[in-house]
């Protein structure tokens, strides 16, 4: 997508739009079906002002004033829907993002457990990793290794060729020559 973007820049002699950006994504994405798991963010400054796409895998596209993917996201659309207001300071709006990804990890085991926030201006991009890391992994209390033969076996049950004959075809192969569709399997009697 880099590449594609450079060569769109070198032909018409100046920097990519947002718009356009998320064209080529959704337009590759779209070619795909959705084969491509790719769920993506897509924002920017150009000249024409500030932009906030999301892109599904699909190849469909929202454009809205704040926007969430992945499994946290509705936690997290949570805190947009009630705190968002438009015109917000840089501070607030850093704060808002935070509490945002914050509700996500928190309400949800797969959303990982730090906050990291991206703030794009018309002069710079500025990637602040763990910004907020609300769970600290800690040092065990206690040390969890168990030696060999400490899992007590609760139940055991051998199932005999009669048994399993009733459920599923079980052929014996003879001659160890043959290639056969099946594997061998071993019958304990």
């Amino acid at each position: 997508m880099a590449s594609n973007l450079e060569l769109h820049a070198l032909s018409t002699g100046r920097k990519p739009r947002v718009v356009t950006v998320m064209t080529m994504l959704k337009q590759h994405l779209f070619r795909y079906q959705g084969y491509i798991g790719a769920y993506l963010v897509v924002a920017g400054v150009d000249p024409t002002g500030s932009h906030l796409f999301t892109v599904h895998a699909h190849g469909s596209t929202d454009k809205l004033p704040y926007v969430t993917m992945g499994s946290g996201s509705l936690a997290a659309m949570s805190v947009f829907e009630t705190q968002w207001k438009a015109k917000m300071t840089r501070e607030e709006a850093i704060d808002l993002v935070a509490e945002a990804i914050k509700a996500g990890i928190f309400n949800d085991l797969g959303s990982g457990s730090n906050v990291d926030v991206c703030v794009i201006t018309s002069e710079k991009t500025t990637l602040m990793r763990n910004y907020i890391t609300p769970n600290q992994r800690e040092q065990k209390q206690r040390v969890y290794r168990f030696g060999r033969g400490t899992t007590a076996v609760l139940n055991e049950k051998i199932i005999t060729r009669e048994e399993i004959s009733k459920y599923v075809t079980v052929s014996e192969l003879r001659d160890e020559q043959v290639v056969a569709a099946a594997e061998k399997m071993e019958i304990d009697s």
